[in-house]
């Protein structure tokens, strides 16, 4: 029996086709009272029950779940990166998994949770995911703040060493239809690109970068549950790893993936960022993988081109994994 929190949102609801694709059906979802939205990603996919998340925690820690736990996926979190609420990132996102991460710990339970690339910030410390680079970054906003806390908690504490952990970079894919406006730009961009021929980017407000040339790690969201799942077969994995294609490719790679995708000849145009998220804004990031590689996993990651044309096949008809 498997928990999956966060398991009706974007990259929860594609683990759980993982999940099912490996003949794995249960699981028990946890996630905050469904929206229709949420309801689609989950439509189709096996699960044994769903639980809302803020009734699942004192059930599970008290030992009244009445299930023997295998696993925890902890994908669960406010994941927006302008909200600026920090008492409530704190409560949500950092006590909420101190509290699961423990009881898991206490009964043996593998813990495999979501971090983020957002820990980074600017990149000034670099992109390694070693315990002693972790200690020194400075997120750029609440959000990647939260996770850092968390993770620095898992560290200091040496709990590190009994779960694992996996700093997403920037994941895109089937099944984010959910999050508005903090969805992908492929998945933002889609529809005006088909409907007025045009992509907008933000432009650069550092001398550095030129419009459009800011880099991401961008990673397809089947890699990122393939390495999930990779995780959860290893049970002798531990620590935190960065889950990137380990490639920074700019927003302009990006629009041309998506216009090539569609047979259209690329027509960017470029605005303002706003001015409350410049400061907190990564012009660059790309994940540092060889711990990952080292700890044996060896499956390759989708190509950007390839990875935005198999997505625009979904939004087209605006399919779900």
């Amino acid at each position: 029996m498997v928990i999956l929190t966060g398991g009706a949102g974007f990259i929860g609801s594609c683990l759980l086709w993982k999940l099912n694709k490996e003949g794995l059906n249960d699981v028990i979802i946890v996630d905050e009272p469904l929206t229709p939205e949420k309801e689609r990603n989950l439509k189709g996919k096996k699960f044994d029950s769903f639980l809302d998340k803020d009734k699942f925690l004192p059930l599970v820690t008290s030992d009244k779940l009445g299930k023997k736990l295998d696993a925890i996926f902890h994908l669960g979190a406010c994941t927006s990166t302008t909200l600026t609420d920090m008492e409530y990132f704190i409560k949500n996102n950092v006590e909420y998994s101190k509290k699961l991460a423990e009881y898991a710990i206490a009964n043996n339970i593998r813990f495999i949770y979501a971090s983020s690339g957002a820990t980074y910030g600017d990149g000034s410390c670099g992109f390694s995911d070693e315990d002693e680079n972790t200690l020194r970054l400075k997120p750029l906003n609440p959000y990647g703040y939260s996770k850092h806390l968390f993770d620095t908690w898992l560290i200091n504490s040496g709990f590190v060493n009994n779960v694992a952990g996996l700093k997403y970079f920037n994941v895109f894919g089937p099944n984010e239809y959910h999050k508005k406006d903090m969805m992908s730009v492929v998945a933002k961009s889609f529809d005006e690109v088909v409907k007025n021929r045009r992509i907008r980017l933000f432009k650069s407000h550092k001398e550095n970068y030129r419009d459009g040339e800011q880099k991401r790690d961008f990673i397809y969201v089947k890699d990122a549950v393939e390495a999930a799942y990779y995780f959860f077969e290893n049970r002798d994995k531990t620590g935190i790893y960065n889950i990137g294609t380990g490639k920074a490719r700019t927003w302009n790679d990006l629009a041309g993936a998506i216009f090539s995708a569609l047979g259209m000849k690329p027509n960017i145009e470029y605005y303002d960022m706003p001015e409350s998220l410049r400061d907190k804004y990564q012009y660059f990031t790309q994940a540092d993988v060889s711990k990952l590689r080292q700890a044996g996993y060896t499956k390759k990651f989708y190509e950007l081109e390839d990875a935005v044309k198999e997505y625009v096949g979904f939004l087209k008809e605006k399919k779900y994994l």
